[in-house]
């Protein structure tokens, strides 16, 4: 094989497996987190791999007024928070240039007069501090990024999935067993002035019997929150 075909190759193959990283990103997010993202791509992307909706209780009140099944709550009602996401499926440690990058990326959604518009037709109307970046990534973050991630102004999420033993696997705790996968909210998300308003924290949770298998969830008041997306929703 040519050195052409062989770059080539190469490049086919790294799409493939960003696009298949892509993939399992959303359905991890759909099944666990209650995030209704699609996937964007292209030179107009704007830095971004995906976008759409977060669907999050809207306070505790309402949350007590529902009751739990096996410790996990039934759907209280929710409000949507608008997520911009990058995917980084890289063998190295995630750096905090990511971090600034999607800094970047949020600043100039928001300054966008003509998507602004477009999205306060929404329930929220959106501003810096309505408006959460997501970095998934399918190596750890160092150091130096986690702390960069816990400073920023911008509400931040930080997802670790590492990959699979077996691409092909369908189990519901789907994590390498050599790995243990992470989430992260920084104060500008979790805190009591951030989206979330200081009530909703993130687990990553372990399997009954693996505990180095596992997934992320969302809890409130030692209650894990069901998943929930509204079955008519449309991501934009």
């Amino acid at each position: 094989m040519s050195n052409h075909l062989r770059a080539f190759s190469s490049t086919l193959s790294a799409v493939h497996r960003g696009t298949a990283f892509e993939e399992r990103s959303l359905r991890i997010l759909h099944d666990n987190l209650s995030m209704s993202l699609r996937r964007v791509g292209g030179k107009s992307d704007g830095g971004i791999d995906l976008q759409g909706w977060w669907w999050v209780p809207t306070n505790s009140h309402s949350q007590q007024s529902h009751h739990t099944i096996h410790g996990v709550s039934s759907s209280p009602p929710r409000k949507r928070i608008r997520v911009l996401a990058q995917c980084k499926d890289e063998k190295k440690k995630m750096a905090p240039k990511y971090v600034r990058e999607m800094e970047g990326v949020l600043h100039r959604f928001v300054a966008d007069s003509s998507w602004t518009q477009q999205s306060t037709t929404s329930l929220n109307p959106i501003t810096k501090d309505s408006i959460v970046g997501l970095l998934i990534s399918s190596s750890p973050f160092s150091k130096a990024t986690l702390i960069r991630i816990h400073s920023s102004p911008i509400p931040f999420c930080a997802l670790y999935l590492p990959h699979r033993p077996n691409k092909d696997a369908e189990e519901e705790c789907e994590s390498d067993p050599n790995e243990l996968g992470s989430i992260i909210f920084n104060p500008a998300l979790c805190g009591s002035n951030g989206p979330l308003g200081g009530e909703i924290e993130a687990r990553w949770e372990h399997c009954p019997d693996n505990i180095n298998v596992g997934r992320p969830g969302l809890w409130w008041n030692g209650v894990r929150i069901a998943s929930w997306i509204p079955d008519t929703s449309v991501v934009v």
